[in-house]
């Protein structure tokens, strides 16, 4: 590449001045450690940049990233899913400074580990005076239910983050430290797939150093808590409502570990367990990504509904590690940073080798008649304000707001409630590369590193993820805010390893069975299979009433007014082209899967969206008639795309026979249904012709039966016919092999209920014959599905 190729492409690139920047240095020049991509984007069109990019977000798309963009103005509420705001070009830094900050990371980690260990033992840091009583016993986050016990493995502290920012005169300092449940590593490894695919050739020339490797360290490090124990590890979670369940779900896929909601849990025998299909079964790890206050309605916060009763006594006794410990949201508060350099000092014997931010615990006199001084003007909920060379926060509530009238000073609430405040200096951040509308802008960033413990000591993951703010306003860095992610490329001087996460082979060749299936996980793959086969068997009855509708118009027909009945006996508004209730159906299939993500295909996953959006998308435009039956038609193709995924790709795990085993129950009961309206008794015109459609088997009745279509051949070969899969007998007989699997590999000496009412209800219909199938013995057989399903329930779901 031509010098002056990369001079013109650089030359709209202007650092804001006294602002540190992460491709400029001071003097103009630009960073040699930001040569390789520079080059690269320099030598692209616009038009393969914009490819490029776009390969980045179709990726993000596909495999299902998003964020919860949460509506907080004028009179709405709640959250809307929106995709994952990636900013294509990536931070880079240089190996050498990277080393120095990892370095100055792993100090911060083991002096929190140290802090954690004396607050929640004996208390010296605040007898001695390092810290302020008030600054630990006014903290919600402190929790006295859990002083004086002691981790299993010894220690507090496993998984933390960190937010760091670059000063004015170039150097590091931390913003905050994240040690509650730290997100971010799942989405780091996103936006590191998705720059992957951007930069693919680029990214296989240059010495970026990877990030398996940091991941395996940490799943080889949670395993190895579990000692000699049979406990298996999980991943705590709030559920999918949570900002950050994809992460959640993603990490759990990744690292091969059991993603479990409370509602898995119980405390039995001292010990947690996870309830499973098979019973309970002991967890010996768990990584806590819900805050911990949450975590036990007896002992912590009895209004919590996300709790697992009993969880911190078996904490106490030992019966289990957590990563990380119960309370360790106290370490997050910014009035603990102003006091770690000294405890640094007293603790490890050294400074802190990566400083904090400018940080001052207001609660002496001197700088509370400072601040009250300042604030004095300031009045809550008015236009009003001061500007201070630091933001105030009230110590009892991290991050929230004075809860004072909207027409009381801060100083009159001050004297009101005797608050302790903080005081945190304001910085400039440094700013990095960004290309908007095909330029390179300066925008301000923070990078948030992670720390994991190992047997080793701390690793730390070499990257992160960059927030990145938007042009005017240096403080809006957060997604909520319109700001955008990048991915932080950590460059080496020399070739790195191409590492993965597995492991080197030791000892013979061992085929592991599949892990553990939560009850919940299981009950949402059934339901997910009902509800996929609930739209279908309605998308096909609509078909078949808006064909007809086309064919005799708005004449007074009986078999389209039998065919509306039937539709609206169901919830489907005939005079909705594409009714709210398939819709809902669609929307329950996607919150079940949503619901075991860590179980869940990607492309399944994506197929399932896909149906959804069509349908929603077609239910906007398409009208009564043969345009519906087309849209119908589109419908069914998808949903048998999905099926085809599942069925052709889906490992045969005990999840994917939960799922295979609701499809059957719910296609027999709605063939049934179909049977007892249509065919079951004589005289409605054209009935049986709409049966077989909707059975999807018209040219196999045709080639079937010599005869013309009677009520015997259509119940012969829709209700009888073991080889049909449209067939009650073909469905009952999948049920009845998919729970032998279940009960098989159980250990089950005996049958079950379940299995004993699907082989009563498998051999009557295996010797009945088509007169014997009347419609009232149809109504019984819907009977006798809904009791399988209620048994099933009852063995395996509950």
């Amino acid at each position: 590449m031509a010098p002056d190729q990369m001079t013109r492409f650089l030359s709209g690139y202007a650092p804001i001045e006294g602002v540190a920047d992460e491709l400029k240095r001071p003097d103009g020049s630009m960073r040699p450690v930001w040569t390789p991509l520079m080059r690269h984007l320099a030598g692209q069109s616009a038009e393969t940049l914009a490819r490029s990019f776009a390969r980045g977000d179709q990726y993000l798309h596909d495999t299902g990233v998003y964020f919860r963009q949460h509506n907080t103005t004028g009179t709405g509420t709640g959250s809307t899913v929106r995709d994952w705001p990636l900013s294509h070009v990536p931070v880079v830094i240089a190996e050498a400074e990277w080393a120095a900050l990892a370095d100055g990371i792993a100090q911060r980690a083991e002096l929190l580990e140290r802090v954690m260990a004396d607050l929640y033992g004996p208390g010296d840091l605040v007898r001695d005076g390092f810290l302020p009583a008030d600054l630990v016993a006014q903290n919600p986050e402190w929790l006295r239910p859990v002083v004086g016990m002691k981790p299993r493995s010894g220690h507090y502290l496993h998984f933390l983050a960190f937010e760091l920012g670059r000063s004015p005169d170039g150097s590091w300092f931390v913003l905050g430290d994240r040690t509650q449940a730290p997100s971010g590593a799942g989405f780091a490894l996103e936006n590191r797939m998705a720059s992957t695919r951007i930069f693919h050739d680029l990214f296989q020339k240059t010495n970026i150093e990877r990030l398996a490797g940091f991941f395996r360290s940490f799943r080889d490090a949670m395993n190895g808590l579990r000692g000699d124990s049979e406990g298996r590890v999980g991943i705590l979670t709030p559920g999918q409502h949570t900002d950050t369940y994809y992460e959640h779900a993603y990490i759990a896929r990744y690292l091969g570990f059991s993603l479990l909601e409370c509602e898995d849990l119980k405390v039995q025998d001292g010990r947690l367990a996870v309830r499973t299909i098979n019973g309970p079964e002991p967890v010996g790890v768990l990584w806590r990504r819900l805050d911990s206050r949450f975590a036990d309605p007896l002992e912590l916060d009895e209004t919590s509904a996300l709790g697992t009763p009993g969880m911190v006594a078996a904490l106490r006794a030992g019966a289990m590690d957590m990563v990380n410990c119960l309370g360790s949201g106290v370490l997050e508060s910014r009035a603990l940073m102003a006091f770690l350099p000294r405890i640094a000092r007293h603790l490890i014997g050294a400074p802190l080798r990566l400083p904090n931010i400018a940080t001052w615990w207001c609660g002496q006199e001197t700088e509370r008649a400072y601040v009250q001084a300042n604030l004095d003007r300031m009045m809550i909920g008015s236009a009003q304000s001061t500007k201070l060379p630091f933001d105030i926060e009230v110590n009892t509530a991290v991050g929230g707001k004075f809860p004072c009238g909207a027409d009381e000073s801060v100083s009159d609430w001050i004297d009101r409630e005797g608050a302790q405040l903080v005081g945190q200096e304001a910085v400039t951040l440094s700013t990095t590369p960004a290309m908007i509308d095909c330029k390179l802008v300066p925008r301000p960033m923070v990078v948030r590193v992670f720390a994991a413990r190992t047997p080793n000591g701390w690793a730390v993951m070499p990257g992160g993820y960059a927030r990145i703010g938007r042009s005017g306003d240096p403080t809006a860095l957060g997604m909520q805010a319109g700001g955008s992610v990048a991915d932080v490329w950590i460059m080496a001087d020399q070739p790195v390893v191409q590492d993965t996460l597995s492991s080197k082979q030791s000892g013979p060749f061992l085929r592991r069975l599949p892990g553990l299936l939560p009850a919940r996980a299981a009950d949402n793959l059934y339901w997910l299979g009902r509800y996929v086969e609930r739209a279908e068997g309605g998308v096909r009855v609509l078909r078949a009433y808006h064909l007809r509708l086309e064919e005799y118009g708005r004449r007074t027909v009986p078999l389209v007014d039998s065919l509306g009945r039937f539709l609206e006996s169901y919830g489907f508004e005939t005079r909705e082209p594409v009714p709210d209730a398939l819709l809902s159906h669609l929307d329950a299939a996607l919150t079940c899967a949503s619901k075991v993500r860590d179980r869940f295909s990607t492309d399944g996953w994506s197929a399932l969206n896909d149906l959804a959006d069509s349908a929603r998308e077609l239910s906007d435009r398409v009208t009564p008639g043969d345009d519906a039956a087309r849209a119908m038609s589109v419908l069914l193709r998808k949903t048998a795309g999905f099926s085809g995924l599942v069925h052709e790709n889906m490992f045969r795990f005990l999840g994917w026979r939960f799922l295979s085993i609701g499809r059957a129950l719910e296609r027999a009961d709605h063939m049934a249904s179909v049977l007892t309206s249509f065919a079951a008794a004589e005289g409605l015109d054209g009935g049986l012709d709409a049966t077989v459609e909707i059975g999807d088997s018209v040219m196999t009745h045709r080639r079937r039966y010599s005869v013309e279509t009677t009520r015997d051949t259509v119940i012969d070969m829709l209700a009888l016919d073991r080889d049909n899969p449209r067939s009650i007998l073909f469905q009952i007989d999948r049920v009845r092999e998919e729970e032998s699997k279940l009960a098989e590999l159980s250990g089950a000496q005996s049958m079950g209920d379940a299995g004993r009412k699907i082989l009563m209800l498998q051999t009557a219909m295996a010797v009945a014959t088509p007169e014997q199938i009347t419609a009232r013995r149809l109504s019984r057989t819907r009977r006798e599905l809904a009791a399988i399903s209620e048994a099933l329930t009852a063995q395996y779901l509950s």
